[in-house]
Parts: C-alpha cells; sequence; structure tokens
C-alpha cells in the first residue's frame, strides 16, 4: 500500500551495497540513484537478464547472477550496507548466510532483511513450491526461513552481530500478514 511502512531511511548512508534477492532491482536502482555503489546478487537468470534490461542506464549498478552463499564466499569486497528485501535472506539457511554477511559487512556495516510475518507455529525452515519464478515451466520447491523477531535476534547474536533492532511491522488491512524487519550492525 502507498504510504505504508518505513523507506530508505532504515539503511543509513552507506557508499557501498549488496543486495541479495533484488529480483528485478528496483530496490537497488533506487539505491545507485541515491550516489550507492550497488552489487545485486540474484539466483535467477531471468531476473538477472530482466534486471540488467530495466536498469542499464543506473550507474554504479552491478547485476550478478549466482546463488549468495556461493557469491559471498567467493566475492572478498567488503560494503557499508547488505540487505535483501523478501529475498535471499529468507531463502537461504542463516546458519549459512549469516556468517558470511558478517564477514562481508565492513566495520560498523549494516545488515537489513525484511520477509512476511510468520503464520504463528510456522518456524524454521518452510518448504514451498510452485511456479511462482517468472518463466518456469515446471514447479520450483524451495525452503524459506521464518522465525519470530526475538528468534531472528538470537541468531544473529550467535553469528557475531550486535546492536539488533528486530521487529514486526503490522499490515494496514486488519487480519493481514505484516513485514519482518530486523537490521543489525557489525562492530
Amino acid at each position: 500500500m502507498a504510504g505504508h511502512g518505513p523507506g530508505a531511511e532504515l539503511l543509513g548512508t552507506p557508499t557501498t551495497a549488496l543486495d541479495l534477492g533484488p529480483a528485478e532491482g528496483e530496490n537497488a536502482a533506487f539505491l545507485a540513484r541515491q550516489g550507492v555503489k550497488v552489487t545485486a546478487v540474484d539466483f535467477s537468470a531471468f531476473q538477472v537478464a530482466r534486471a540488467r534490461t530495466f536498469w542499464a542506464d543506473v550507474p554504479g549498478l552491478e547485476f550478478v547472477h549466482a546463488e549468495a552463499t556461493a557469491f559471498l564466499n567467493d566475492d572478498l569486497r567488503q560494503w557499508d550496507l547488505i540487505y535483501s528485501t523478501w529475498g535471499a535472506a529468507w531463502f537461504t539457511d542463516p546458519e549459512n548466510l549469516f556468517p558470511l554477511v558478517a564477514k562481508r559487512l565492513a566495520p560498523g556495516g549494516l545488515f537489513a532483511f525484511s520477509h512476511r510475518e510468520p503464520i504463528a507455529g510456522q518456524y524454521g525452515a518452510q518448504k514451498m513450491g510452485g511456479k511462482w519464478l517468472e518463466g518456469r515451466e515446471t514447479e520450483l520447491t524451495v525452503y524459506r526461513w521464518q522465525y519470530t523477531p526475538t528468534q531472528w535476534a538470537d541468531t544473529l547474536k550467535r553469528h557475531g552481530f550486535l546492536d539488533i533492532d528486530a521487529q514486526l511491522l503490522p499490515h494496514p488491512d486488519p487480519g493481514s500478514l505484516g513485514t519482518l524487519l530486523i537490521r543489525a550492525w557489525t562492530a
């Protein structure tokens, strides 16, 4: 809904950012237009091709086709901000992803991610499938990880993150699921 929820101000003023799971890339393009040097990594070749077409005119924006943990293992750069908007942080085992994110954040860097509010009792890895990814002719089965804000904060602390802000943003329509928003900083 227009005007609902926070915006880019939650991300501070980074000079470099890594978007994990940008899909069509509109968030990455927004940040790049603000002068942030953005690398956006998606496991879908289809989405990367679309994003490159949509945002070809935006300087400081790079789209990479790769799986998030493989990219973080192979690319030794550090970023001021690593974020995921309903993307790879939701679809990657946090026990594998979070240590890599912590290594790739610059000192004092911010890791921010969001996903749908979990349904009560449906915590941990949740199997989902369908033809939900554009360009697919066959069903794709993936897992998404869902936890309460407190569970996410505890997991992040175990991986060395500090000053964690984990909150649930309610949906403006009563009875609809809200958005879980997590921000955590490194030392």
